[in-house]
């Protein structure tokens, strides 16, 4: 799998993005990211890429030609299964989208930034508009790392042990049991004695159960 990402603040991502388990799937080759400035391809002496809207609105806009001369570029280079524009109109973005956005080839995401892109890039290159929840960042870097955190960590090798992406949260439409580890006792609290009983079963049976009631306790909309 690729990602492309182009934003208007590469540094950002490159902190966000630059550590933990994107990193190692980069360094063990299962999995390719490569961001892209949106200035490289701005206008003028000055590297133009945003602008004031028009209307009279407040705020900056990125401009459609800087954004359409590099779409232009890398679609030329390969075909891409998805060009995603995040933004807080967008898509919920739930573990189902990113199951299925984890078995696509090449993709690029698109960062907003000031109020957002030109709309007819969104006409002409967006496949998926995508938002990470009903509120506003500056920018759509935080957006990008989120999806791509989300999606890599579900290809295969990635995980060191496959189950744990299978035991999250909203894999099953149920939010994960509670988890613990040594020691047995801290603070007067124990772990539950099932835990340690060796019994595979009962093991299973009880993290179902305290699914279950977590998620009826939390998030009583996942069981509808």
């Amino acid at each position: 799998m690729r990602i492309d990402i182009i934003t208007a603040v590469p540094d950002l991502l490159d902190s966000l993005l630059g550590h933990s388990i994107v990193k190692r799937a980069v360094e063990k080759k299962l999995f390719e990211l490569q961001i892209h400035s949106l200035r490289d391809e701005g206008l003028g002496k000055y590297r133009q890429i945003d602008d004031y809207p028009y209307g009279g609105a407040a705020g900056m806009v990125l401009m459609a030609e800087p954004l359409d001369r590099m779409l232009t570029k890398l679609s030329e280079r390969r075909t891409y299964d998805a060009i995603v524009y995040l933004t807080p109109d967008g898509e919920l973005w739930t573990q189902n989208a990113a199951n299925q956005f984890s078995l696509k080839g090449n993709i690029i995401m698109i960062c907003g930034h000031y109020k957002g892109i030109d709309q007819r890039i969104r006409d002409l290159w967006v496949t998926h508009e995508i938002s990470i929840g009903d509120f506003v960042l500056s920018g759509g870097e935080i957006a990008a790392a989120v999806l791509t955190d989300s999606i890599v960590r579900l290809l295969p090798g990635v995980l060191g042990d496959m189950e744990s992406a299978l035991s999250d949260s909203f894999q099953d439409s149920l939010l994960a049991p509670p988890v613990y580890t040594r020691p047995s006792e801290f603070k007067g609290l124990r772990v539950p004695e099932v835990l340690m009983s060796g019994n595979f079963k009962a093991i299973e049976t009880w993290n179902e159960e305290e699914a279950i009631k977590r998620t009826k306790e939390r998030r009583p909309d996942l069981l509808k």
